[in-house]
């Protein structure tokens, strides 16, 4: 066969995707990305160049809470759903290949080994389960038992050294497992760190795990070059014995910005971002906002930080000059904005505006509109550069 027939064979190629055809295509995946449909149990298959959608993919079950990554090679993305669902989508085929419920309530996962395994965490049971990447069999389970019983899991990220770090939120700890042989984890335990760590993430150069304190002010940070030191308290009540605000939407500490030696941290239940030097974890200022932020997401070349925020004030974004540490631009969007992605150079920021049923592409620097696209009650965006970042 020629090249030219082969082109115009692998072109007439029709795959069947979450109920539509396709034409299948020879192209690259740095390009691509997801965009979660929360209440439909869907995903947009995305792309940044021309800022298009290539497909949706349904059937994912319960993406109310829905997280991604990426397989090494930016083919392959796994969408955590909070039913304990994991979904195996081929972005280039626009399929998908595999999914399994392997829990009964789930709060994310992360890839590790090569790409070769999953881990999920999950409330019910408490624990993590450890997947093959490839089939998403079941390699291992690591129930949170403490002396207090079963716990939740939140904030797992990968770390590395084929690491996994993660806390537990009923019992107050953060759990190190080196799953380098995933069928045999090994599992390093740090108790009382404090009360309800509701969240977790990792710095960029994957030294720091960070988790969150619901149950009091402060946040636990691991040294992971020398966890024999154990888990740090940082910023013992940063609300200065002020009444506790209510909180009407968590913050979600994979949104923290690392620019620089500063960290911005929204502060639970408070107006405001702390501004954190990560080499002696010390608050060095504060930044005051229109609401309760969510995320706090960082440019690639932490000149400027997005904010989005909960209810009432969820219908805008700030954008925040980490030099300065003033808010330079509030943007109205659209009603509900619950997630905002930089594309991996930075030009352009993604934002899902979930009660306006769209995607607004803006431009980072201008900030004019370069598209909209419709989506059926948008929340998290994933681009596949993530497959390369620690904690992605």
């Amino acid at each position: 066969m020629t090249n030219r027939l082969r082109r115009l064979a692998l072109a007439a190629i029709v795959v069947l995707a979450g109920g539509q055809s396709v034409a299948a295509e020879t192209r690259g995946t740095g390009d691509l990305g997801l965009v979660v449909e929360r209440a439909s149990g869907s995903v947009l298959i995305v792309e940044t160049t021309g800022r298009t959608t290539l497909g949706r993919i349904e059937g994912l079950g319960d993406l109310s809470h829905a997280s991604a990554v990426f397989s090494p090679d930016q083919r392959f993305a796994y969408v955590f759903g909070r039913d304990g669902g994991v979904s195996k989508i081929d972005l280039v085929d626009r399929a998908l290949v595999a999914r399994v419920v392997q829990a009964g309530n789930s709060i994310g996962g992360a890839i590790l080994n090569g790409g070769r395994t999953l881990a999920v965490a999950n409330y019910e049971p408490g624990g993590v389960r450890l997947l093959d990447a490839a089939t998403l069999a079941t390699i291992a389970e690591v129930p949170a038992e403490t002396d207090a019983g079963r716990s939740k899991v939140v904030g797992l990220v990968d770390v590395p050294g084929d690491r996994l770090a993660f806390a537990l939120y009923d019992a107050g700890a953060i759990w190190l497992a080196d799953a380098g042989k995933p069928e045999a984890p090994v599992i390093e335990r740090f108790a009382d760190v404090g009360k309800q760590p509701y969240d977790g993430m990792v710095t960029p150069d994957g030294r720091w795990y960070v988790a969150g304190l619901y149950g009091e002010d402060g946040l636990a940070v691991l040294d992971l070059w020398h966890p024999e030191a154990g888990v740090r308290r940082v910023l013992d009540g940063y609300g200065h014995g002020e009444a506790p605000l209510p909180v009407y939407k968590m913050p979600h500490l994979e949104g923290w910005s690392a620019t620089g030696d500063d960290l911005f941290i929204p502060a639970v239940g408070r107006h405001e971002l702390l501004v954190v030097d990560r080499r002696t974890w010390r608050e060095v200022g504060r930044v005051a906002l229109a609401g309760q932020p969510v995320f706090a997401v960082s440019s690639p070349d932490g000149r400027r930080v997005w904010v989005n925020f909960a209810l009432p004030d969820n219908g805008k974004v700030q954008i925040i000059d980490t030099a300065s540490r003033a808010v330079v631009a509030t943007l109205e969007p659209g009603a509900a904005v619950l997630h905002m992605e930089f594309t991996p150079r930075g030009e352009e920021v993604w934002v899902s505006a979930r009660d306006d049923d769209k995607v607004v592409v803006y431009d980072a620097d201008s900030l004019e509109v370069l598209a909209v696209l419709p989506a059926a009650k948008p929340s998290g965006i994933f681009f596949t550069a993530r497959a390369h970042r620690i904690g992605q």
